[in-house]
């Protein structure tokens, strides 16, 4: 008998997420039957979805996430024991898991093999070559399309996504200005990963330094965080811009009933003649091994460079969930259980 550990959410959110609103749940796990594998989680991931999806369950539920973990004992043939294997299966320290049950338009029972990594850290697995990754390659490829010489704007620039959706564009030869949230991290956007402007929205007046930077207009625009600082983006885009909206970050803690307002964006649609789409990775499930042996490929040349805020232990799971949604991470916030 394997007894196993859990985060149960037990009230829904309400602004920021306290740590009252969960239960660590200790329970026994029953033996696996034919199909189902038993689980140790080594690395679960923190992301801000976790806060947006929190009222579309009732409570009390087991909180969702991606996780890898290694296969401990198996009945089915598929993953034998050593698997290293991807899951939705959240914040749990142990879990059994039936491959078979499998819908293909949610994350929900997610669950694959963890892509063959050529020796970088496991962690990998649930950011930059796992949901994140997948996010950042298709938001960008799919729905903006960037063309070389193109200028692309990314907001949460140095979060896991936005990191690397600024990395990919580099790669296709566009020009790439970030905004994120701390001096520290408008730098290591501009030094390390070779954005070509960042600011720190905080401090920054937004259109003047996008004038500044950006004096031919904007092509590309991936939204990560919503708000006033879009409309001011999409103010700027050029004729037949692209918007991919990933994201609102800035408005997840906020009471949905009283939500900011921010400049009316319609006109600069219509004048400008804008493409806005809003997307779900799972949409491209079935391609999420194409993203991730690019991605693989281009870590390993040096052209896409990685960084992980690295939590340790089962019991700071929610330091590290509240901890990213106030910005303390600087590329994928992941916690080692």
């Amino acid at each position: 008998m394997v007894k196993a550990r859990k985060y149960v959410v037990k009230k829904h959110f309400e602004g920021v997420p306290k740590r009252e609103d969960f239960e660590i749940v200790e329970y026994d796990l029953p033996p696996i039957q034919n199909g189902e594998v038993l689980v140790k989680t080594e690395w679960v991931g923190v992301d801000p979805y976790q806060r947006a999806y929190n009222r579309r369950y009732p409570v009390p539920y087991d909180q969702f996430g991606f996780q890898v973990g290694v296969v401990d004992d198996s009945k089915d043939p598929r993953y034998p024991v050593g698997t290293r294997i991807v899951s939705h299966n959240g914040w749990c320290d142990y879990s059994i898991i039936n491959a078979n049950v499998q819908p293909s338009n949610s994350l929900l029972h997610t669950v694959y093999k963890a892509p063959d990594l050529k020796g970088l850290s496991p962690s990998l697995a649930v950011g930059a070559v796992g949901m994140p990754g997948a996010t950042a390659y298709f938001g960008l490829l799919e729905l903006c399309q960037p063309k070389p010489g193109e200028t692309v704007v990314v907001t949460g620039a140095a979060g896991a996504v936005g990191s690397l959706v600024g990395q990919i564009a580099k790669i296709k030869g566009c020009r790439v200005i970030g905004f994120a949230g701390s001096d520290d991290k408008v730098d290591w956007l501009v030094k390390d990963l070779g954005f070509d402007r960042a600011f720190n929205y905080k401090t920054a007046d937004i259109r003047k330094v996008l004038k500044e930077a950006a004096p031919n207009g904007i092509d590309c625009y991936f939204d990560n965080v919503g708000g006033e600082i879009s409309s001011i983006i999409m103010n700027q885009m050029n004729n037949f811009g692209r918007v991919s909206v990933c994201g609102s970050i800035s408005s997840y803690n906020d009471d949905p009933t009283k939500l900011a307002t921010a400049p009316i964006v319609q006109m600069d649609i219509v004048m400008k003649q804008l493409k806005i789409e809003g997307f779900l990775v799972p949409r491209w499930l079935g391609r999420w091994p194409e993203a991730f042996s690019e991605l693989v490929k281009w870590i390993k040349s040096g052209d896409i460079k990685t960084k992980e805020h690295v939590t340790e232990g089962f019991d700071k799971i929610f330091d590290a969930f509240v901890g990213m949604l106030a910005g303390e991470n600087t590329g994928k916030a992941v916690v080692k259980i």
